[in-house]
């Protein structure tokens, strides 16, 4: 068969050509870790549409360790929000190792949630009655950004649990300053539970994917959390997920990522997809060696860093104009509306609306009324695919502002972009009838002797 797709083929060919890639060491401090086959390399990327890629061995099942840190300090930031979670965990990149002894002079806060020492306060911060439903809720959590009922590898647990003194000894200190509060045993315990939980690449793909979809499972359609947390929880990705390479890869890579000493690590492209690597031969800072070259690769083949420049698609405002309706009118007041064709303006716009596309049409309003002075504008949204919650914001003081000039400004809004959630604009379901409205007010204007029809 003839392959045309263009990112299966991608994956395919960063898989068989990077597979080859031998450095890195198999974590060992985990013992059971020290068993894996380090041959072992899947790639899988999910589309916002919930479209599954993968290459290579994507569905061998790994314990998910670190790259569970995003997921739990999502459900925190969900239970008790941004205020109070900041409170006990920062948000700065520690430069230092994941498992580093780094508190906050004073506070005793750790660093960020990426960090052992934070994802360790994290997890404890977790609504609960008991450190049982904790952990049912933290693997309630991560199974919906999955899409699947997720479970644990026990032995990769006792594994953890037996070896685990560095994390226990970071618990107590952070017990001792105050930025732990409860049972040390319970939140530690939980913790290796929480990263001991088994995923494959292609869980991971979701679960990053749905990160890059504003909290929504592409796959399942399930809001998993809301787009703000979703939003800060890729924020503190982009700027602390990969530890103390966190700069080279916001550098050279420059998407929100997440590694785990399993080998995983997942990156996430807002809006576009998300993509997961397993791999366990791991570098000198606990990132996956194939891992960090696949993820390199693309970046660069694609332009997928955040700070690259997008340049403009499809013009935002498609016409500038007047505008005339179907609707029958007698003789007189035809001639008076060709007469007066001038002070009805349309605007159409087309595509989804964000800052950038905003301002653009709002300087186009503002050019068609310098020059021409209607008395009625009627902006046709019945093109628009979205409207950012800022770009919303922009456009609800437009009827007030323009009608302090004298202009009266009626919206087509078709799924209530506006509508719903302002009461300022006069909204109609088709073009016609917003401008059959405008033309009875105006010919409303002239009095009584000007007829409909």
């Amino acid at each position: 068969m003839i392959s045309i797709d263009a990112v299966a083929d991608t994956l395919t060919e960063l898989h068989d050509r990077l597979r080859t890639l031998d450095e890195g060491t198999v974590a060992d401090y985990i013992p059971q870790l020290a068993t894996v086959d380090r041959r072992l390399f899947g790639l899988a990327l999910v589309s916002m549409d919930g479209h599954l890629y993968t290459a290579g061995d994507a569905d061998v099942p790994c314990t998910i360790q670190s790259v569970s840190k995003p997921f739990v300090y999502a459900l925190a930031l969900a239970d008790l929000g941004l205020a109070e979670v900041s409170r006990r965990v920062g948000a700065e990149p520690s430069g230092e190792a994941f498992n580093a002894i780094s508190l906050e002079p004073g506070t005793g806060r750790p660093a960020n949630p990426m960090v052992n020492a934070g994802a360790i306060v994290t997890t404890s911060l977790v609504a609960a009655d008991s450190p049982e439903q904790r952990f049912e809720r933290i693997l309630a959590c991560l199974s919906a950004f999955a899409g699947r009922p997720l479970d644990v590898d026990e032995q990769v647990f006792a594994s953890e649990a037996a070896t685990g003194d560095r994390n226990r000894a970071l618990a107590h200190l952070m017990r001792g300053a105050g930025s732990l509060t409860g049972s040390v045993d319970d939140a530690v315990t939980t913790y290796f539970r929480q990263c001991a939980i088994r995923v494959t690449a292609a869980d991971l793909a979701v679960m990053a994917a749905t990160l890059a979809n504003g909290g929504v499972n592409p796959v399942t359609g399930t809001a998993v959390v809301p787009e703000p947390i979703a939003m800060r929880v890729l924020a503190v990705m982009a700027t602390c997920g990969m530890y103390d390479a966190a700069g080279d890869w916001l550098l050279r890579v420059g998407l929100p990522a997440k590694s785990g000493v399993s080998g995983a690590l997942i990156a996430a492209s807002p809006a576009r997809f998300g993509i997961a690597v397993f791999s366990p031969p791991l570098d000198a800072t606990g990132n996956p060696v194939r891992g960090v070259a696949v993820l390199r690769e693309a970046s660069e083949r694609f332009g997928l860093h955040l700070m690259h420049h997008r340049p403009a698609a499809a013009p935002t405002v498609t016409s500038v104009g007047p505008g005339r309706s179907t609707r029958p009118r007698s003789r007189a007041a035809a001639a008076l509306l060709a007469a007066a064709a001038d002070r009805i303006t349309v605007v159409a716009v087309q595509g989804a609306l964000e800052f950038t596309e905003t301002e653009r049409l709002l300087h186009a309003l503002d050019q068609a009324i310098s020059a021409a002075v209607p008395s009625w504008v009627v902006l046709d949204l019945g093109r628009v695919t979205f409207i950012a919650p800022g770009a919303a914001s922009m456009l609800d003081g437009l009827p007030m502002r323009l009608r302090d000039h004298g202009v009266t400004v009626v919206v087509v809004d078709v799924g209530g972009l506006l509508t719903a959630s302002s009461r300022h604009w006069t909204g109609f379901a088709g073009l016609d009838a917003a401008v059959a409205w405008c033309e009875d007010q105006l010919l409303a204007d002239q009095g009584p002797r000007v007829g409909s029809a």
